[in-house]
């Protein structure tokens, strides 16, 4: 009896040192994970060195500076204001027909430039450029004595449809005289009356008919006026400017 449970334990003994063995193999081959505590935090990234920028090489080619912008072209000034003194003589042709017998003052008077006034080598009236203005004196020849007379002036320009103030000097005319056609008249009404008293009275009759003649010539005189002055459409005038003009020039 005594034998066998000796037999027993050695058995057992055995089988112990055989089951550490294994444990011991198997521990040996599996490695050990280290415990992580539940605190603990993951580690930040190392941070990332600098790069620094490899040296230029040195046959490297020198760095070229940009060009600089050519400067832009001035731009040409496209108008240019031009003035005509005053004084500036302005050629004309009317367009309106004037008379010293039917014109009143403050009558209408339009004109035409004939020709390009120019200044500095621009235009300040071209020509056709319409002038308007008004009848400023009129006087009809007296029955004995006096010319009749007539004046205008200028006061506006009409350019491109556009009207602006102008002032030219007054533009006159006077009737021609009539003492040599009235002295004819007198002179043939006395011959006249003479050829009548002659015949009729002799020489006493040839001198009451001068006497008598001459005194129909003078009436005949008395009942006619002089010349008054008549300036028909298309007649040519000249005037002057009595201030100085200006105006503003597109260049080409």
């Amino acid at each position: 009896m005594r034998t066998q449970w000796i037999a027993v334990a050695l058995l057992t003994s055995g089988l112990a040192v055989g089951c550490a063995g294994n444990e011991q193999d198997t521990a040996s081959s599996t490695p050990e994970t280290a415990p992580v505590a539940e605190s603990a935090q993951p580690a930040a990234p190392p941070a990332a060195a600098p790069i620094e920028p490899a040296p230029a090489p040195s046959n490297a080619a020198p760095k070229q500076r940009a060009a600089a912008p050519a400067p832009r072209p001035v731009a040409k000034p496209r108008f240019r204001d031009v003035t005509a003194p005053a004084g500036t003589e302005l050629p004309l042709e009317l367009t309106t027909a004037l008379s010293s017998e039917t014109a009143q003052i403050e009558a209408p008077v339009t004109a035409r430039l004939r020709r390009a006034v120019v200044v500095d080598g621009l235009t300040v009236f071209p020509a056709g450029a319409v002038f308007h203005g008004n009848v400023t004196e009129v006087e009809r020849a007296g029955r004995v004595k006096g010319r009749s007379h007539l004046a205008f002036r200028f006061t506006q320009v009409t350019i491109d449809e556009q009207r602006d103030s102008v002032a030219t000097h007054s533009v006159s005319f006077e009737g021609e005289a009539t003492k040599s056609e009235d002295a004819t008249k007198v002179g043939a009404g006395a011959g006249i009356g003479a050829v009548i008293g002659g015949i009729v009275g002799g020489g006493k009759g040839a001198a009451k008919g001068a006497v008598i003649g001459g005194a129909a010539g003078a009436g005949t005189v008395l009942a006619t006026r002089g010349r008054d002055v008549e300036l028909a459409a298309g007649s040519e005038v000249n005037t002057t400017l009595a201030t100085p003009f200006g105006v503003r020039v597109e260049l080409e």
